[in-house]
Formats: C-alpha cells, sequence, structure tokens
C-alpha cells in the first residue's frame, strides 16, 4: 500500500505494450464488493482465498503488469506459484514505511484504510511480509522519484536482467 503499484503499473504496462491489472479491482468487480467489505463481512481468510484464486487466473495471461496487494505474497503457494512461471519477473517497488504511509494519507479516501490507524500492527505486518518482498526478482527504490522515474529504473532493471540471463532480446520499451 502506497509503493506505487496503481500509478506505476499502468505507466509500465504501456511502455512494454502490455496490459495492466490490479488484483485487487479484479477481485471486487469478480465479487461486487470493495476489499474493505469482503474483510469486514467475510474476514481477511476469505480475501486471501479469492486473492489466490485470482493470481491463479491471471498468472496464465502473457504479457501482463499485475498489480498484488502487498499481503498476497504471505501465502507460501502463491509465492511458490510467482517464482515457478516462466517469463515472470516479481518486482518490488520498495520504500521505507514513513514513506508509504505518508503515500497512502494523501491519498483520496485514506480515511477509509483501517489498517492505517493502527501503526503498531502496520509496522509489524510490514516488518514480516519485507524478506518476502526484498525475495523479488527485481527491487526498485521509489523514494523521490517520480513515476516516470520508477518506470525507467524498472525498465533498466528489466534489461540488465535479460542480459544477465544471457537473451538475445531486449525488452520492448514502446
Amino acid at each position: 500500500m502506497g509503493a506505487g503499484k496503481s500509478t506505476v503499473g499502468p505507466l509500465l504496462a504501456q511502455r512494454l505494450n502490455w496490459d495492466f491489472l490490479d488484483l485487487d479491482a479484479a477481485i471486487e468487480a469478480h465479487s461486487g464488493m470493495t476489499v474493505a467489505e469482503i474483510f469486514a463481512q467475510q474476514g481477511e481468510d476469505a480475501f486471501r482465498a479469492l486473492e489466490a484464486e485470482a493470481i491463479r487466473q491471471h498468472t496464465l495471461r502473457e504479457n501482463l503488469v499485475l498489480a498484488l496487494g502487498g499481503g498476497a505474497i504471505e501465502a507460501e503457494s502463491t509465492r511458490k506459484l510467482l517464482t515457478a512461471l516462466d517469463c515472470t519477473c516479481v518486482l518490488f517497488l520498495d520504500a521505507p514505511l514513513e514513506i508509504l504511509i505518508a503515500r497512502c494519507v494523501a491519498q483520496p479516501f485514506a480515511a477509509e484504510r483501517p489498517v492505517l490507524a493502527d501503526r503498531e500492527n502496520l509496522l509489524r505486518r510490514f516488518n514480516a511480509r519485507l524478506p518476502y518482498y526484498r525475495d523479488a526478482h527485481l527491487r526498485v527504490t521509489t523514494t523521490g522519484l517520480s513515476p516516470q522515474a520508477v518506470v525507467a529504473g524498472i525498465l533498466e532493471a528489466l534489461n540488465q536482467r535479460c542480459k544477465s540471463e544471457t537473451m538475445t532480446e531486449d525488452v520492448p520499451t514502446r
């Protein structure tokens, strides 16, 4: 939350000439409920089950930038799925928690995010997830960068990754 997935993701997809999908939005469209409503009415476990199934479905698509929610990587089955897929790159948009909170508070409807009210729990969950985030194929620091600069950094990191894997094709940058 606040990492820039919803801002950077569509820009990256556009540069790659791929599709973009925010997984939370896909879950909301499929369920007819907001993520907050699912959490409130059915609980986090029910949401995580919907999330895992949506990830399984959408990772079958090619040429897709898929923005996952912050808790998606907590499930070992999801982590294994993402790392086992051919031609998939898991990317961590890295920023300190204070920056992430500031970005969230500045967003419209920030007051609707109950997780922001319990900072102690937020810090605990962030620290528990951080090792999983850092296991991503690529890590791009976003602090102090514009969304366009983050996209440029991602494209450069992808190109470097492709070259280091001795691939002959460059990542498209159109």
